[in-house]
């Protein structure tokens, strides 16, 4: 039963998302046609990412876990991956969005970006000699400072809010992905092109990954839900 396990993760991250997008007070399903242009605009960018990544060993895959089933080097599984958690990601952000119906972090969230760009891009530019840290910080970076100085987008305080609530199901996600509760990684990092540190077994690029992966998705979204 081993080769199922990162199958069965992503089916069970979008196990309980699907079942309660028909809730009536969120209809999480009636926003369907927006998501999916959040989806496939991030899957563009970050399928062939994690194609190039994968190619060069900055990450692999531990065939112990997975089905067997190869598209472009990379598991099935994988692909799932990039479809399954921007769903259950973005049902938490709808989520916040109903039940948190003040923007909070609307006071704050000008200096806030700005401290987390200077970090950012200080970060990637200081180990560019690590490019899943230096592609990771600096992306994430210039992307979130294009929303702040550029787009001045007004949804970005409510953004965070949802960021940071899906960091609980990405610590216990991505945990086991990266051997939390295994005896091996179901993916493995190859340390040479990262920091070197863990959040318990998740490097902390996984974090900023995270982020620039979901500012994508919401950025797509945002936009078609105002044009619909």
């Amino acid at each position: 039963m081993e080769r199922y396990y990162y199958l069965a993760l992503d089916v069970l991250s979008l196990a309980f998302p699907l079942a309660a997008s028909f809730e009536p007070r969120i209809h999480f399903i009636s926003k369907w046609r927006e998501l999916f242009a959040g989806i496939v605009a991030m899957a563009l960018v970050f399928l062939a990412w994690d194609a190039v990544f994968t190619a060069n060993g900055v990450w692999g895959f531990n065939p112990r876990y997975l089905v067997g089933v190869y598209f472009i080097g990379m598991p099935l599984e994988e692909w799932l991956f990039f479809l399954f958690i921007p769903y259950s990601c973005m049902f938490l952000y709808e989520v916040m969005r109903h039940f948190v119906e003040r923007d909070v972090l609307a006071p704050i969230v000008r200096p806030l970006s700005l401290v987390l760009i200077l970090v950012l891009l200080a970060v990637g530019v200081w180990h560019f000699d690590r490019l899943y840290t230096s592609v990771t910080f600096i992306c994430t970076g210039a992307f979130l400072a294009y929303h702040v100085l550029i787009a001045r987008s007004p949804w970005l305080g409510r953004f965070y809010i949802g960021y940071a609530v899906s960091l609980i199901p990405f610590f216990i996600v991505n945990g086991i992905l990266t051997g939390w509760l295994l005896p091996e990684p179901i993916v493995w990092y190859n340390d040479a092109e990262n920091l070197g540190i863990r959040m318990n077994t998740i490097p902390i690029e996984d974090s900023m990954y995270l982020l620039f992966f979901l500012l994508i998705v919401t950025t797509f979204y945002e936009r078609a839900l105002k044009r619909h």
